[in-house]
């Protein structure tokens, strides 16, 4: 090993619960050293639903009016919508009370970096780009810290000499009290751990593609069928982000039938995009495997994991960021007076997970009604619609769509934001002042 540095805590994982609990985390007075294995945020496979839970959140740290800057549109439903273009809401967000009664599409790579940015304010933060954890360090049963593999050039003295373009990357070891592992469905630390995963049912995959189109089609992040396909297109500035669903395994059934087909089912369900859809090419076309699961258990003596490596979601209602962000909220209020004072008990590590429990069973069971209403659909064709007690219920009574719409939108136990780690928000030539 290069060398062994020593800090409050380790987050390994740069997405939204990783760099909202380091943010969170140094404004508390931790100094904490986030890990990210990419060398950029851009990843075509991130959600790029921002819920009001998230929205408030960014109020209460005085970021809000930073995003608001993003290119983002909003949305105030959560829907389905049949072959005729009705939609079916489920969720009505703009009853909600909430600063920010809406959802935005906002790209989520400007999202983390407007948190990275936010942090890099903090003295405790560190965020290490193209820095991976490969593996776990324990002592007497307990996590102590972690091998990094970094980039060429980076870690610690690195500058003491060239290092090959094609030789291995320099290795070195963090330690700390807490090692947060916040890297994903495919958790490398939750593994090590040896923290079992129970898989939820899933009967879609998603294809991932991009339309460049100056069409214009609703801001939306609602199922549409055309009686046989269906897709989720979610608008950006000059293209559109698609999804296609399909039956669980069925990639190579479906490429089998050409990229004239797929071209023809997009053009059949959006047919603003029918003049744009040539440019559909199956070099382009991503397979998303839809995995939904979730672990009884969250932690080890000196490792907590959150966010996707416990509980992941498929991308239907747009809720996995918003949970992963709501995890690291909870993680930093809970846990940062004793990080700061050096130590981490396993009992406070299950309050975090006892903590997030009830919302993420919550989603967990609305997530999977979903699922039951569009999966058939997938596989079968024909329209997209809820059972017909639900649609009664929520037709004759509306303002039971407020329900839904709590549980995706807020969460059962929302998270605020602790009073050590809020600001006020401030203009942008505050921010250039402070920084020069």
């Amino acid at each position: 090993m290069a060398d062994t540095e020593h800090v409050d805590c380790i987050i390994a994982g740069g997405g939204p619960a990783g760099v909202v609990a380091g943010l969170l985390l140094a404004r508390g007075g931790v100094r904490v050293i986030v890990l990210e294995k990419h060398a950029d945020f851009f990843r075509d496979f991130r959600g790029d639903t921002v819920h009001p839970s998230t929205l408030r959140l960014l109020d209460e740290l005085g970021l809000y009016h930073r995003f608001a800057r993003i290119a983002h549109r909003q949305v105030t439903n959560i829907s389905l919508t049949d072959r005729s273009g009705k939609e079916f809401i489920l969720g009505d967000l703009s009853r909600l009370n909430a600063p920010h009664p809406f959802m935005t599409i906002a790209p989520q790579w400007d999202f983390l970096n407007l948190l990275a940015e936010a942090g890099n304010d903090e003295p405790g933060f560190e965020l290490r780009m193209g820095a991976e954890m490969n593996s776990l360090i324990w002592e007497d049963e307990r996590v102590v810290g972690v091998r990094v593999q970094g980039p060429d050039g980076a870690g610690p003295r690195a500058a003491e000499g060239p290092q090959s373009a094609h030789g291995p990357r320099p290795a070195y070891e963090l330690r700390a009290p807490l090692v947060i592992a916040a890297d994903g469905r495919w958790s490398i630390a939750r593994e090590e751990a040896g923290l079992p995963v129970r898989e939820l049912h899933s009967g879609i995959d998603v294809w991932w593609f991009r339309i460049d189109t100056e069409a214009v089609l609703p801001d939306s992040v609602a199922p549409r069928s055309d009686g046989r396909n269906v897709f989720v297109a979610i608008p950006r500035d000059g293209h559109v982000q698609m999804a296609r669903l399909i039956p669980k395994g069925a990639d190579e059934r479906f490429r089998a039938e050409g990229i004239e087909a797929l071209r023809d089912a997009v053009a059949a369900t959006f047919p603003a995009l029918a003049d744009d859809v040539g440019a559909i090419d199956f070099d382009d076309v991503r397979l998303l495997d839809v995995r939904r699961s979730e672990a009884p258990r969250w932690f080890v003596p000196g490792l907590l994991c959150i966010g996707d490596a416990v509980h992941a979601m498929s991308p239907l209602g747009g809720v996995g960021v918003n949970l992963a962000v709501q995890d690291g909220v909870a993680t930093a209020r809970i846990l940062a007076e004793s990080l700061r004072a050096g130590t981490v008990s396993t009992r406070q590590l299950r309050r975090v997970q006892r903590r997030r429990l009830l919302t993420t069973k919550a989603v967990e069971v609305l997530q999977a009604g979903i699922h039951r209403m569009i999966e058939p659909v997938v596989r079968d064709g024909g329209d997209i619609r809820p059972p017909a007690a639900v649609e009664w219920l929520l037709k004759t009574f509306p303002a039971l769509t407020v329900v839904p719409a709590r549980i995706l939108g807020m969460g059962i136990t929302p998270e605020h934001a602790p009073d050590f780690a809020r600001r006020p928000e401030r203009s942008q030539s505050d921010l250039i002042d402070q920084r020069q």
